[in-house]
């Protein structure tokens, strides 16, 4: 059984590792493989030949590597997320923007945005650089909370009205980034739909500590609620008799789905079908077991989306694409087609 999850695992570890290695190596400065390996053993204190330019390593120590990590952690942060809420919500088609992480972060990212100079002045002057992350996260945890205490009855957490509430606050939220939006100015508005579609543009090693914890505490604990998950997935009350907390079980899921989507929403902008399809394509080939798909989604989720980066900053070089339409590009393809898929099966 053992060999059986570690398999497909290891598989996906191997791609991960190639696209990373691919992804460093291409740009509007190439990099060949032995400057890349030479560049790196030397950044982490291993004596090579030196058969690199200083211009390769500026460029992939100072702006590439930073890009890629970037890539992976929000990658494994979606792809994870998308995995352990759609096992929970025991829905395909579930995912965390469902549940307002996504609208309340960009609500409040155009908030930060649009009225900046006339209401935010003296906390952007405090926060600096992370003023428009950190509103962007605040904004995913306030509409997450607000959707879950809508959930509670009789202090149990009602999946449906979880959903339908998560249906209503996205529809607020929009409506008010609708009206923000009209309210923007050119500049404003150019900010907000590079913003909107995401970017890895803004990676840097200070953004990825800050980041880091965010991601690694979901991608690290989520895993162990594999198990649960697999029994909720029979129904709440079989999981109850086999000794699931299932109350305890949906609390942590939830706040762990919004760290990971709302940090990374924050620091990269709205980044869709990553937590969407990935968990798709994974019971596909491997079953519908979470000891499986929940650590697979982490990494073929990374790997799906610095992929998608590779693409967004080399086919329109010197500039680049929005990374989110490149992800719309490459899911909505395979979501119909899983769709056509599931559909043949049922008239089967």
């Amino acid at each position: 059984m053992q060999n059986n999850l570690k398999k497909p695992l290891l598989i996906l570890l191997s791609i991960l590792g190639l696209v990373i290695t691919i992804s460093c190596c291409l740009g509007s400065v190439n990099i060949g493989f032995s400057s890349f390996l030479s560049i790196v053993s030397n950044q982490i204190g291993f004596s090579t030949s030196i058969n690199f330019t200083p211009q390769q390593q500026a460029v992939l120590v100072a702006l590439r590597l930073p890009r890629v990590c970037l890539g992976v952690f929000i990658g494994a942060g979606l792809g994870i997320s998308g995995a352990a809420m759609q096992g929970l919500f025991r829905n395909p088609l579930a995912e965390p923007g469902l549940i307002g992480i996504q609208s309340g972060a960009a609500l409040f990212a155009v908030m930060m945005i649009v009225l900046q100079v006339k209401v935010f002045t003296q906390l952007t002057s405090l926060l600096g650089y992370y003023a428009l992350a950190i509103a962007a996260f605040t904004g995913a945890c306030i509409t997450t909370f607000l959707v879950y205490r809508l959930a509670i009855q009789n202090g149990k957490t009602v999946i449906t009205t979880l959903l339908l509430s998560g249906i209503a606050i996205n529809a607020l939220a929009g409506s008010f980034t609708g009206l923000l939006t009209y309210m923007a100015t050119d500049e404003q508005l150019r900010s907000i739909t590079f913003w909107s579609l995401g970017s890895l543009g803004g990676a840097s090693w200070q953004t990825l500590g800050c980041l880091f914890p965010f991601i690694a505490i979901p991608v690290f604990v989520l895993p162990f609620f594999a198990k649960a998950l697999n029994a909720i997935a029979l129904g709440e009350a079989q999981a109850s008799h086999l000794g699931i907390n299932v109350g305890f079980t949906k609390k942590i899921i939830i706040v762990l789905a919004t760290m990971a989507v709302g940090a990374s929403v924050a620091v990269a902008g709205i980044i869709g079908f990553i937590g969407l399809i990935i968990p798709h394509i994974l019971r596909m080939a491997c079953g519908a077991d979470n000891k499986i798909i929940i650590p697979a989604s982490a990494i073929l989720g990374a790997a799906v989306l610095t992929l998608a980066d590779l693409v967004s900053r080399t086919i329109v070089a010197p500039t680049e694409l929005p990374i989110g339409i490149i992800t719309a590009l490459i899911g909505t393809p395979v979501f119909i087609y899983i769709i056509n898929s599931q559909r043949k099966k049922n008239y089967q």
